[in-house]
């Protein structure tokens, strides 16, 4: 019997049924096979090895594509696996997916006490492993059969893992001496991996819950090519350098302490100034395109976060409630309803619409301890927060402007690589993890999606991410050196409004339910200032740099002197201040570039004299003497944004 293949060019071939896709491509070429990872068969990515039965939609995957790499990881997240296994036997596996950049393995270690020293051996063992070329074999096994097996190997993280599955969705993967219990897909065989580095160990708990033991997470990565693992090193090594936490710290931007709690960052001077220029940007942004700002309370009864759904959906993500006065009290998790109320405060009218309402609201959220991760994951947040509710005549528009608005900031903080995740839900969560309204998700992911094309901004689509109330964007930005960050979101909403009895009168004097856009350009400041840090590597432009200049007298002599710069500077509005340490001008400097302060004003006996100041420019040195008013004007350049 034969199938027809559809190619993504849209061209149509035959093939025996049975066939794979990696016959497919041995089919086409020889080069091609060599390359093929894995394959995404009717809209599923599917072993490379796994027959066809029917007709289907083919894409070959290779290293170039996202689900590519992601199989190869976690292929070699089994060779990990099997490496373990047999240099410490007797060890027990939890969990081993593909990340962002590589992989890892959640074990249970039991005595063997497993540092970085062991890390060469393992890699030694995988190399051997890998060499191998051992195939990865797929088998679809019965619940009992995988009871049986686990409980033989005596392993309790697989066996729990085995209580939420049924017959029919049990499949196990084997390759050489090593079988796991897994959905796939995987690579052809071991001998695609390559080049293979552990980075690090850390604590992790069983599934992510605190109450369960913790176990050793090994992280990883591999390449096909010695070449592309060198680079990423290179690159992980100015990734240590520019880590957000080490240079928070250095440059004085925030802090975290015991007595105030994990997860609740301390804003140190530098850092509330920087919040303070992040916020008076966005504000007078935000005033031009005619969002009218709101401010909402820290905490809420808990009725309007069950009116909302906020808390059926996210009540492991919200504080514990607060028993006041008979009533239970929550902390904001998030300003959504909050905005709603005011929108339903004042009667509205089609000719009031759009409405804008912005805020930089705090919100509170219980992240887990191990989840916890310096800025980028935090149980305090600020967000660059706004709600706008329009009409559906006026949705691509706005939705529109929102988009052109990211690609705006993007233009100003220096982000030259982006990319819009447009998430959708699942139809078979319906009523579980989504709003039950078929309808309106096919109607509000079309409308959504209409947008992206037709502003020809690039973007991949994903199944299964969505919020609960609509379809949403989440940005993914790319730092200088090409670290990935989910930065902002742009998000829809055909629930709220109903739920909370929203309308404008229309133009026929009728009630109409507006159509609320949840958007937050500039994610929030912990996240935001977090990749600024690393983006810039503490090096910020002269308009963002929470000192601009510090005054640099040589000696105690000229102190009084450089107080009067120091005062001028600030009547400019320069944020400056004055080294009055009793140090010698060469260790000033250095501390300045240390500091990663733009500029540097040395003034001595000449400076005096002619009331002018010698600057210095941090990582470029001497700019030579310029008079005061002169270099004023060259600071108010460089805080034009």
């Amino acid at each position: 019997m034969q199938i027809s293949i559809k190619f993504p060019d849209g061209a149509v071939r035959e093939y025996p049924s049975g066939t794979s896709s990696l016959d497919i491509a041995r089919s086409i070429s020889e080069g091609l096979a060599r390359n093929v990872l894995a394959a995404r068969v009717n809209g599923q990515v599917w072993d490379a090895t796994r027959p066809i039965q029917s007709d289907a939609d083919l894409q070959l995957l290779t290293w170039n594509d996202t689900d590519g790499k992601k199989t190869y990881w976690h292929s070699s997240a089994h060779l990990l696996a099997e490496a373990l296994e047999s240099l410490y036997p007797g060890i027990k596996l939890g969990i081993g997916p593909p990340i962002e950049n590589g992989f890892y393995y959640d074990i249970d270690f039991g005595d063997f006490k497993f540092t970085s020293d062991d890390f060469a051996k393992v890699e030694q063992k995988m190399n051997e492993l890998a060499r191998q070329e051992s195939a990865f074999k797929r088998s679809d096994v019965s619940k009992a059969d995988a009871i049986a097996y686990f409980t033989e190997k005596n392993d309790p993280y697989k066996l729990e893992l085995l209580q939420d599955l049924n017959d029919g969705e049990i499949t196990f993967y084997e390759q050489g001496n090593f079988t796991d219990l897994c959905r796939g897909p995987h690579i052809p065989h071991t001998g695609f991996i390559k080049a293979i580095k552990l980075i690090s160990t850390a604590g992790a708990y069983w599934r992510g819950s605190e109450k369960n033991k913790q176990l050793t997470r090994v992280y990883a990565i591999t390449f096909p090519k010695k070449s592309e693992l060198d680079e990423y090193l290179l690159m992980l090594e100015e990734a240590k350098k520019r880590d957000h936490r080490k240079l928070g710290k250095e440059l004085e931007i925030f802090t975290f302490d015991d007595d105030v709690g994990p997860g609740l960052p301390l804003w140190l001077p530098n850092g509330a100034q920087m919040i303070e220029i992040l916020e008076s940007f966005a504000k007078k942004t935000e005033k031009e395109q005619g969002y009218q700002r709101v401010k909402t309370p820290h905490i809420a009864r808990e009725s309007m976060y069950l009116k909302s759904g906020h808390l059926p959906y996210y009540k492991d993500s919200m504080f514990p409630a607060m028993e006041i006065d008979g009533d239970r009290y929550y902390l904001k998790a998030m300003n959504c309803p909050h905005h709603h109320k005011i929108f339903g405060a004042l009667p509205r009218s089609y000719k009031d619409l759009p409405i804008r309402f912005a805020e930089y609201g705090t919100c509170y959220r219980y992240e887990q301890s191990g989840e916890l991760f310096g800025l980028m994951r935090v149980r305090s947040l600020q967000m660059n927060d706004a709600h706008i509710y329009c009409t559906e005549e006026q949705f691509e528009q706005e939705f529109r402007k929102v988009n052109e608005l990211y690609l705006r900031y993007f233009q100003v903080f220096g982000i030259e690589k982006y990319r819009m995740r447009f998430s959708t839900h699942d139809p078979a969560k319906l009523g579980q993890k989504y709003i039950n309204n078929p309808e309106l998700w096919a109607k509000t992911e079309k409308m959504v999606r209409d947008v992206l094309v037709n502003s020809d901004i690039p973007f991949v689509e994903v199944e299964d991410e969505a919020a609960f109330y609509g379809p949403k964007i989440d940005i993914q930005v790319w730092s200088a050196i090409g670290r990935e960050f989910t930065l902002a979101t742009n998000q829809v909403d055909f629930a709220q409004a109903e739920r909370f009895d929203l309308s404008f009168v229309n133009e026929k004097n009728e009630r109409e339910r507006p159509i609320i856009i949840h958007r937050a350009p500039l994610s929030t400041h912990e996240r935001f200032i977090g990749f600024l840090l690393e983006h810039y590597a503490g090096n910020f432009p002269v308009w963002l740099a929470p000192r601009q200049a510090v005054v640099l007298p040589i000696s105690d002599k000229f102190q009084e002197y450089a107080d009067t710069v120091g005062e001028m500077l600030k009547k400019s509005d320069i944020r400056a201040f004055v080294d009055e340490r009793s140090e010698k001008a060469g260790r000033k400097i250095r501390d300045a570039e240390v500091a990663k302060i733009p500029y540097m004003l040395v003034v001595g006996e000449r400076e005096a004299a002619s009331g002018e100041v010698s600057v210095r420019r941090h990582g470029q040195g001497d700019l030579g003497s310029m008079k005061l008013s002169d270099f004023i004007e060259l600071i108010e350049k460089g805080n034009k944004i």
